[in-house]
């Protein structure tokens, strides 16, 4: 009889992660290897409650709307197994799950913290004797897992975080004359700064914004940076700034450190913009303005990379088809075979050499300042924002699509996470 798969979605969702689900709903109906797909709701918390979405009971047209539609469709969370050492009880609350709903394949679609709890499930046939093929979909906006050449998710923010930088600085730039002069966008990127890097696609010429970025992989320099910052405005008559969200100091201290720790037990970031705006205004007394793209540049479907949804869709197929060819414990991965058309290809790591694992900012793609991207950076970037797929309009507005999510009936007793 054959297997049922359980799919779930993890971490903060993106403008595509829908459109891997769609890849892997699709091609598990096409095969019959494979049974039911089963979708955690609020990803590995869904099995641990044994809330499981039938997405069988979804229909055909709806499932291939979730390639244009944002956010996760099931329900993501954050929430890192532990330790088989440390909580047994958890993972042998999965197997029990897994028996009972007949599941061989688990597929999770997500980054760093993701791949690791994807790896940790893959050791379970091993240590509770239950077969189950384990196989990572990769997801990041912050397009630091290692392997693979860019992850799903970081092409649409960083297209969304290069339109904006060019349509805010031309903003500035009319009013610079007598009112703003400085404009601060704040970005994702806790340790890695791919995504400011990517605003730095919007200069063309010399004095084009961004003035300035702040990538984590570069230490600030408060006195430095102000220093830019008087120069570019006299020079030029206003600046735009890109920083990302972990910009630290050389001790590691985050400049918006906020003092709390997240789920996952990561630092709480406070702000970087508004703390970057009061260093200017405290020293050089300019008009600022600041925003944060926050939720708004992973949610952005709508302006969303053609490349970025192709390579989504294609993660997820693939995650199946390795499936389907006895793979296990592996992530497919995007292979770059050519820059100028952009080529790349399928390709697969071990989630050994991925859970928790980040990959940074090399030094050659930040010019020499630390203040801006180079051309190799931007050689590597372009591609990634090539193309438009835009969803379906009506009345002006995108139409999304909402599943039923309709869950199967609960086998087992409860359980407490």
């Amino acid at each position: 009889m054959a297997k049922n798969i359980f799919y779930a979605q993890s971490g903060g969702v993106t403008a595509v992660i829908n459109a891997s689900a769609c890849g892997v709903i699709e091609t598990a109906r096409a095969n019959r290897r494979f049974g039911k797909v089963y979708a955690g709701k609020n990803g590995i918390i869904g099995a641990l409650r044994e809330e499981l979405i039938d997405t069988s009971k979804e229909s055909r047209s709806d499932i291939a709307a979730l390639r244009h539609t944002p956010s996760g469709a099931f329900g993501s969370c954050r929430y890192k197994l532990k330790s088989i050492e440390e909580s047994r009880a958890q993972y042998e609350r999965l197997i029990d799950v897994f028996k009972a709903h007949e599941i061989g394949y688990f597929f999770y679609n997500g980054g760093g913290d993701s791949q690791d709890t994807a790896y940790k499930v893959s050791q379970l046939s091993k240590i509770m004797d239950y077969p189950i093929t384990c196989i990572g979909i990769p997801k990041t906006v912050d397009n630091d897992l290692p392997l693979t050449d860019c992850c799903p998710g970081f092409g649409s923010v960083a297209k969304y975080v290069a339109v904006s930088t060019r349509e805010a600085g031309l903003d500035v730039a009319s009013m610079a004359e007598s009112s703003t002069r400085v404009f601060v966008l704040e970005v994702m990127g806790r340790h890695a700064g791919w995504i400011a890097a990517a605003g730095g696609l919007a200069k063309e010429k010399r004095d084009d914004p961004p003035h300035i970025i702040l990538f984590p992989e570069i230490a600030f320099n408060k006195a430095q940076f102000l220093k830019k910052v008087k120069e570019v405005v006299t020079k030029v008559g206003f600046c735009v700034i890109v920083a990302s969200e972990g910009a630290q100091y050389a001790d590691g201290r985050f400049v918006a450190d906020a003092g709390q720790k997240d789920a996952f037990g990561h630092t709480q970031l406070g702000g970087v913009a508004p703390t970057l705006v009061d260093m200017i205004k405290s020293r050089h007394g300019y008009k600022c303005h600041w925003s944060v793209a926050d939720y708004l540049q992973r949610a952005a479907r709508h302006i969303a990379s053609a490349t970025d949804v192709e390579q989504a869709y294609a993660m997820g197929k693939a995650a199946v088809d390795f499936a389907a060819d006895g793979m296990n414990a592996v992530m497919p991965i995007i292979v770059r075979k050519k820059n100028k058309p952009y080529r790349w290809s399928i390709g697969n790591a071990p989630l050994s050499k991925v859970a928790n694992m980040e990959r940074k900012m090399p030094r050659s793609y930040i010019t020499r300042d630390g203040f801006g991207i180079t051309g190799k950076a931007r050689e590597y970037l372009s591609p990634l924002i090539i193309g438009e797929e835009p969803p379906p309009y009506r009345n002006g507005l995108p139409q999304y699509v909402r599943l039923r999510n309709e869950l199967i009936k609960k086998k087992l007793q409860p359980f407490s996470i």
